[in-house]
This record gives structure tokens, sequence and C-alpha cells, in this order.
């Protein structure tokens, strides 16, 4: 038997720092959105789109990849935007997710025909409102009750796009910059996102959280973003970054240094000594523990996507394997996060079940794990306040943690 029941591992008040809106869809929402909008699915079953797209495994990365094509498709337009953010932060809460971070690419949502990168954000910002105003009027929430619900945006910029096919958006801003290299344009539109994005938070007051960049890692250094980041920086917005997903502790470094990240999405390849590919590296394991000393020191924490790394790294065959252990071992700063809730087919529920399962995490890790997810977390109040919030959820947790006979304080 488990020394941590599923009734425990739901009831647990927790975060998800790291999902992705448009990888998180209900898939009959999904579904019922390409019908009522004419976007063409290879399957309008459930059935079909689990074995067609939405799979248990995939071959590599690329695979992985595809559902995006579908879901940003119906994403654009605003009523589902509302209805996509809406079901999230509900699907969440259900399940005990207190603090949600989705983040997205407003500009691959974005067209000419009045989907702005203020709509788009604002009816995401309206779904969620929406969810959170419904939730925390029960009247099974509040002082003694089950903490309220809140959330923060993150919004991505891209490291790759091409002439056409990625958006809209994008397949304009490639053709209005011809005389400029690809890595140029693609450095240009990332800058344009940051000042758009802290702009829309000021004036707007939508809660746009952090600033992330997203897409294919490997050939796309962290370094070549810094303008964006730079001005984000300046402009009082966090930083996280996915690094160490598909590349090794070189994009790790750099997202820390180059892009001032606060948090690092995956970290996956941190320790692999053999993706440091810099000759002027002579002792790359050196390189590495010293890397994993300077996080640690820091507190950066990494946002660990259990399921989505097994499935798209198909060298990853058990998942006692994955980089999270050593992360443990060094004692870094994690936490448990779904990356894509459709596409993976996963819950915050099931990433701690596979980690508690896999992984020699004793009640005090646990807690810890949970608690990094609210202590790092961007949330949008001051500071008092997020103290105040997480002091109430810490106290959730033991009074759950007692009830089902649960040590929180034992190692």
């Amino acid at each position: 038997m488990s020394r941590y029941p599923d009734a425990f591992i739901r009831e647990i008040p927790k975060t998800d720092l790291h999902v992705h809106l448009d990888g998180s869809l209900r898939l009959p929402s999904l579904i019922e959105m390409a019908r009522e909008g004419g976007t063409n699915l290879p399957s309008y079953t459930e059935e079909g789109m689990r074995e067609l797209v939405f799979k248990e495994s995939y071959a590599d990365l690329p695979e992985y990849l595809e559902g995006f094509a579908y879901t940003c498709a119906v994403l654009r337009d605003l009523e589902n935007l509302e209805r996509a953010a809406y079901e999230l932060a509900m699907d969440n809460i259900e399940e005990g997710v207190c603090y949600i971070e989705p983040r997205f690419a407003p500009q691959l949502l974005m067209d000419n025909r009045g989907l702005t990168m203020e709509r788009v954000l604002a009816a995401v910002d309206k779904g969620l409102g929406r969810a959170k105003a419904e939730f925390n009027a029960r009247p099974e929430v509040g002082e003694g009750g089950l903490p309220p619900f809140d959330y923060g945006i993150i919004a991505c910029a891209m490291r790759m796009f091409g002439g056409s096919g990625y958006s809209p958006y994008y397949d304009a801003f490639f053709a209005l910059h011809g005389e400029s290299a690809p890595a140029e344009v693609i450095r240009m539109a990332a800058a344009e996102v940051a000042r758009g994005v802290v702009r829309i938070r000021d004036e707007l007051g939508i809660p746009i959280v952090g600033f992330d960049i997203a897409g294919q890692e490997a050939g796309h250094p962290a370094g070549q973003f810094r303008e964006a980041f730079d001005f984000v920086h300046e402009n009082f917005m966090h930083k996280t970054v996915h690094a160490g997903e598909a590349y090794g502790a070189e994009s790790i470094f750099q997202a820390i240094t180059d892009l001032h990240a606060d948090r690092l999405g995956h970290g996956y390849f941190l320790f692999d000594v053999d993706k440091v590919a810099d000759p002027g590296i002579a002792d790359k394991r050196e390189y590495v523990d010293r890397l994993a000393n300077f996080i640690a020191d820091r507190r950066v924490t990494i946002e660990v996507c259990l399921t989505s790394n097994l499935q798209t790294n198909p060298w990853l065959t058990d998942v006692r394997d994955h980089s999270l252990g050593r992360m443990l071992e060094r004692r870094l700063s994690t936490t448990l996060c779904t990356d894509n809730r459709l596409v993976s087919n996963t819950t915050v529920s099931k990433e701690i079940r596979l980690a508690v399962e896999n992984f020699d995490i004793g009640p005090k890790a646990l807690k810890n794990m949970i608690v990094y997810g609210f202590k790092r977390s961007f949330y949008p109040g001051p500071y008092a306040e997020k103290r105040d919030y997480v002091r109430r959820l810490i106290t959730r947790y033991e009074a759950v943690a007692e009830k089902y006979g649960v040590n929180a304080d034992s190692e």
C-alpha cells in the first residue's frame, strides 16, 4: 500500500507552474470547437483522436507537437479561447490545484481579422477570472475551509518560426522582413512580443506575471533572445525559460545568465555531460557540477514534467532514470508540472503519483516540492499578500496530511 493515498494527493493544495494552454484543452471541447468552426481533424471521436494524435507514447518530439496544429487552429476564436481558459482552470480546481500559471504564445493565435494581442490575452484572462470567481464564491472556500484559487498568465515568445504555416501573424511578420536573415526576424519578433505584453499588463491590468521562450531549443540558443528578456527584466516581469529540455547544461547556463531566468522549464539534461558541446569547456563534469551548485544556491526552481519528458525522449524508457532523482539528491528546488494536460494525457495528481512511486520522496521532501510551487510562483499580488496566501496553503497541506496520517515533517 502506498504511503500516500490517492485521496491525500487529490486533497493537498497544489500548483501547476508549467502548463501550456494550447496543449491542455478538453478533448471533447476541441472536437466540438473544430466541428463548429470548420477545422479539419483526422477524427471527430475521442477514441480516434487518442489513437491518431494525442497518444500514450510518441516516436519523438515532432510527433508530440503535431497536435498543436489542431489546438491552435480552434483557439483563433475569442469565445473558444475564453472557454478553454475557463475549462483549464476548472479542471485544475476539481483536482485540488489552487494556483496555475497557464502559458501560451498569443502571437500564434493572432490574425488580421481582429484577433489582436490585447484581445487574445483579455479572452484568456476572462475565462480564468470567471473560474476563479465561481470557485472562490463557494461557501466552503475561505477562512478555515478550502484555499481560494488564483492564477497568473505567462506569455511565450518563440525560438523559431518559418515563412509560412506557423500562424497568420508570423506569416505576415516574416513577409514584412524579407531583407533580414531568419534568425534576425525571429529575434525581432520575440522583442515585439516582450514590448506588447509589458504594455498590456500595465495598461489593461491583465495579470501577465511572466515571460518565456518556447519552441525548438537545439540550434536556437537562449542568448539570441537577450533583447526581449532584458526588456521584460527592466520592466519587472518574472522570467521562466524552456532550457535543458532538448539541449544541455550550456542552454541552462545561458537561460540564467543571459535571460535572467527565475525558473527553468524542464531542465532534464542538466546532468548530461555528453550534451556539453563547447570545446572551450575542458572539464565537462566539473562544469555540470558547478552549474548544479549554482542553481541550488540561487534557489532557481526547476519545473519538472515527467510524463512529457518520457514521451519526447524515446530512449528514456524508465521514469526512474529521469534526472529528477539527481535533482532531489542535490537538493535542487523542484516542482512537479503537467506541461500539456491533453497532449500528455496527464494531471498534476498523476505527476505527483508518478514521482512518489518511482523516487525516494519522503513526506518532508514531498511537502517541500509542493510548497516550492507556491513560494516560487509569480503570484500577481503584493509580496505581503503572497506570503499570507502561501501560509494558508501550508496550513491546509498540514491539515490534510494529518487527516491521512502522513507526518509532513518526517524524512
